[in-house]
């Protein structure tokens, strides 16, 4: 009996010490887990911060740009800091790569080498995780009726007012003008729909000062009431740099925007539609030009676009039988009337077309983007850039690209949030 008891407490005691180092190592584990996610968060910042510097022109006037950075350079950054922060939480060794192609990859993995005690070895884990740079989109839609005349894209928020999302870039780079110059400047209103209007039409019934419901111009996400008084004079002289317009004499206040979203304006040039990047094949600059200003789109935009679809390739096809240097899929080749999607020049203007129609079903470049990419029923549906990695990365990379060519519709690594996927 007294034998068994010992066996029996010999028993319990070596399962405790078993339990006790599987403990030991979930919660090693654990911290393993906590370091990387921590290192890919760190990683994928470092990354953001400075993400359009790649696209920024190697040399500019024939001098060496200091603040160009090539892909190396990029990636490093990347890789320093997820090391140093994993190296902070307690792992001293990590693998970090970066599981995509192209000139600026917006993922990153972190995969921990050390291992932890398991059953009295040291065992690896397998410990890995990951962050990605995911293009930054409004989120929530207008109420309005598209069949009505009504703009029933994303929304914006600009001083507590709803309006197109490209309207609210242009209306930054004002105000931000008009603190410069010691103006302060707010939005009354912005988007009304149908329905609103008629209420605010009930109460004020004079169609001089408040246009009836199915009249406003407010119902299309382009126009804003701004105030105070005091900024009218200011508004007057400078507004139309912001390719905003003082819609009627009588209201000094009610100020539209003319451009479609993406069109690059308001920064002092003559003419930022036509202007092209220098990555831009010099045989296809006449077309590029031509179908910027025959449909209102950035040419910039189309070149940084047909840079990322194609390389500039006319010839080119995708597994998923896209076609052409704009990557056309045959049916929305046929909808825009486009017989040979290898015929450039008939490419290039049908997809300056599809991008005036995507901009202004979604008042947004990154989400016009996105529908060119994933379609637009994936972006209609979810009021965002769909969470496909290959989406999120074409958006990005566009952006990108447009901020290294001065337009302003690549805002930069503003552009960009950070988040865990893995």
């Amino acid at each position: 009996m007294t034998v068994l008891l010992v066996g029996v407490l010999v028993a319990i005691a070596i399962g405790a010490l078993v339990l006790g180092g599987v403990a030991r190592g979930l919660g090693e584990r654990g911290d393993q887990q906590r370091a990387a996610d921590l290192a890919a968060l760190a990683a994928g910042r470092a990354l953001q911060e400075v993400y359009p510097r790649v696209f920024e022109p190697a040399q500019v006037d024939g001098l060496q740009n200091a603040n160009h950075l090539e892909r190396e350079q990029y990636l490093d950054r990347g890789r320093r800091a997820a090391e140093t922060t994993a190296r902070r939480n307690g792992v001293e060794r990590v693998e970090v790569s970066f599981p995509q192609g192209g000139v600026a990859p917006t993922r990153v993995r972190v995969r921990v080498l050390d291992d932890v005690a398991a059953a009295g070895r040291r065992v690896a884990t397998g410990v890995v995780a990951e962050a990605e740079l995911t293009p930054v989109a409004p989120l929530g839609f207008a109420t309005g009726d598209a069949g009505q005349g009504e703009y029933s894209g994303p929304l914006a928020i600009r001083t507590g007012k709803p309006m197109r999302p490209d309207v609210a870039v242009a209306f930054d780079r004002l105000a931000a003008a008009a603190a410069a110059d010691g103006h302060t400047i707010f939005v009354v209103s912005g988007f009304r729909s149908n329905a609103e209007q008629a209420v605010l039409f009930a109460a004020h019934p004079d169609p001089k000062w408040v246009a009836p419901p199915g009249k406003s111009m407010h119902r299309l996400g382009t126009e804003l009431d701004l105030g105070p008084a005091s900024a009218y004079g200011w508004l007057a002289a400078n507004a139309t740099r912001f390719h905003f317009v003082q819609r009627y004499s009588w209201e000094p206040w009610h100020y539209g925007y003319t451009l479609n979203a993406g069109s690059s304006g308001g920064l002092g040039i003559a003419d930022r539609r036509t202007a092209l990047p220098s990555f831009v094949p010099a045989r296809y600059a006449p077309i590029l030009g031509k179908t910027a200003q025959r449909w209102n789109v950035s040419a910039a935009l189309l070149a940084a676009q047909l840079w990322q679809e194609s390389g500039f390739n006319p010839f080119a096809r995708s597994p998923a039988g896209a076609q052409g240097i704009a990557q056309f899929m045959p049916g929305t080749a046929a909808q825009y009337g486009l017989r040979n999607p290898f015929d450039a020049m008939a490419a290039i203007d049908a997809q300056g077309h599809l991008m005036r129609d995507l901009l202004r079903q979604f008042g947004s470049v990154p989400l016009a983007l996105a529908a060119y990419n994933a379609g637009p029923g994936a972006v209609q549906k979810c009021g965002c850039i769909p969470p496909y990695p290959e989406t999120q990365a074409y958006v990005a990379a566009i952006l990108g690209l447009l901020h290294g060519a001065g337009d302003p519709a690549g805002a930069g690594a503003s552009t960009l949030a950070v988040r865990l996927v893995r």
